[in-house]
């Protein structure tokens, strides 16, 4: 995408990684989460969020306001084609936490869906849950990324 990205450390077969935000708030952890949804097939939702440090898990609803989104939503989108070479047969579901961030995320889309296109095709799940072919400026409640083949 062209567009500067953290380091990442890979955890778990590539299931999870992390890296590090530097930002005006300082460092704070990160972690990328690919989560199987169903055992019987190959859909993952990919979760993302501030790593809490009291329990180690994902805080998906904490606004950092590090100033620094465009590299960590790169950060996290560089995470796709490393899982998806690994489990080429993967449905990857993201949604963000709020309406907002999913907002966010679908902007992101749509600035790089060129280079996205490139080797991915992403859907869009519109509000009466049907997928279509994602389009810039058309609201979607989640998304829906796979490998071209």
């Amino acid at each position: 995408m062209g567009i500067e990205t953290y380091d990442l450390k890979a955890k778990n077969s590539l299931m999870s990684f992390e890296f590090i935000s530097l930002g005006s708030k300082g460092a704070i952890n990160k972690r990328v989460q690919y989560q199987k949804i169903d055992a019987d097939d190959d859909v993952y939702n990919l979760a993302f969020g501030d790593v809490d440090r009291a329990t180690n898990d994902i805080d998906d609803f904490v606004i950092t306001n590090n100033n620094d989104t465009t590299k960590v939503l790169a950060t996290v989108a560089s995470t796709v084609p490393i899982f998806i070479a690994k489990y080429p047969n993967a449905i990857i579901y993201a949604k963000g936490s709020t309406p907002t961030r999913t907002r966010l995320y679908q902007i992101g889309i749509a600035k790089n869906l060129e280079v996205i296109n490139e080797n991915f095709t992403i859907f869009g799940l519109l509000e009466d849950n049907k997928l279509e072919i994602f389009q810039k400026n058309k609201p979607y409640s989640a998304f829906v990324i796979i490998k071209k083949r």
